[in-house]
Parts: C-alpha cells; structure tokens; sequence
C-alpha cells in the first residue's frame, strides 16, 4: 500500500538524518537523541528558585509558615467566595450611566461616546422580592459586591474597579428593588473625561 510509512522506513530515515559519527549500527535500543530538548525533564519547566547561603530559597523566607498557598496562587476575589451558603443568588443587572450636558447631546462639543468607556457610574439592580429594606446588608469593595438578607445571597465580582466611598445604594420599597450606583475608578479615565 502506498502513503503508509512502517517501522523499517521510519529506522532508515533516522539513519539519514543522523550524522555519521553519532550512528550506531548495531543497537538501535540504545539509540538516543542528543538534543537538549530530550534531556528535559519536568523540573527543568518551572523557573528556578533563588537560593540564599543559609539554603532556604527566596520563597520559603517570605512564606508565612501558617500560610497554604502563595499570594499568586490564589484567585483575586477569592477571599469573599463562601460556597457552604445554601442561599440562592438574586436577578441582578449591570448598567452603565454617564452625566452628559446639551453641548454633548446636540452640539458634540465633548468627548463623550455612548460607549461604557466614557460612564462614570455603574449601576447594580438587585431583586430581592419578599424582602425588607431593614434586612438587607451591603457591603462594597473596591472590586466586589456582597449583599446579604436572610433569603438570598449574592456575591458579585465587579468588572472595574470601583469608589466605595462615593457610592450610594437606594432601596425601592413597592418593587423590593436595591439600586446600588458605583462610581467607577479606573486607571485610564483621565482619557475618556
């Protein structure tokens, strides 16, 4: 059959791609590449520690002994995740509000564009129906949200960093809805105002 390649043709062409002073003939068990790749091992993938004359590496001396992970092993936001609440997780939504004047409207005097890059708040909808606003506990990071009452739980990893000292949360009473407007503080705003 042709267009299959057997064991033989695989033998020969390593012959001819070895050079003459590294073939060995008689024993094609005891053939080994000399690449530097086919002396790799697992250990060799990792970058190398930086040892102190005491023996120690760099990492350990820093470590808290007490400590399991290392500080870039752990996901941020991790330290708010609670998965033994039975809770469940409220209807949510994120919107985007910006403050525009008339010379952004009908003059585009401004730099504004009606994409979320140019709003300065985020806004959080919570539904939390069956709920009392006196129940409700609120808690803002600069990169997460936790609301809590005695029937929902929810846990909300922001998508840009935000102010907690300028936000504001607002409860509406007749649709048990909590408002919660985040002013947003992001590295590169200064472009976009």
């Amino acid at each position: 059959m042709e267009g299959l390649v057997g064991n033989f043709d695989i033998k020969s062409l390593s012959q001819l791609l070895t050079p003459p002073d590294q073939q060995d003939s008689d024993s094609d068990e005891d053939y080994k590449p000399s690449s530097a790749i086919s002396k790799m091992n697992p250990s060799d993938i990792a970058p190398k520690r930086k040892t102190e004359p005491g023996g120690k590496s760099e990492a350990h001396q820093k470590k808290n002994e007490k400590d399991i992970w290392e500080a870039q092993e752990v996901n941020p936001g991790a330290e708010y995740d609670d998965v033994y609440d039975p809770r469940p997780q409220p209807e949510y939504e994120i919107l985007y509000k910006q403050s525009v004047t008339t010379e952004d409207m009908f003059l585009q005097m401004g730099n504004k564009t009606p994409s979320t890059a140019s709003c300065e708040d985020m806004v959080v909808k919570i539904q939390l129906p069956d709920t009392v606003g006196s129940d409700v506990k609120l808690d803002v990071k600069d990169t997460f949200l936790d609301c809590r009452t005695p029937k929902f739980k929810l846990g909300l990893h922001l998508p840009h960093t935000v102010d907690p000292k300028t936000s504001r949360a607002q409860w509406v009473v007749d649709k048990h809805v909590l408002i919660v407007t985040l002013r947003m503080a992001r590295e590169y705003d200064f472009v976009n105002f």
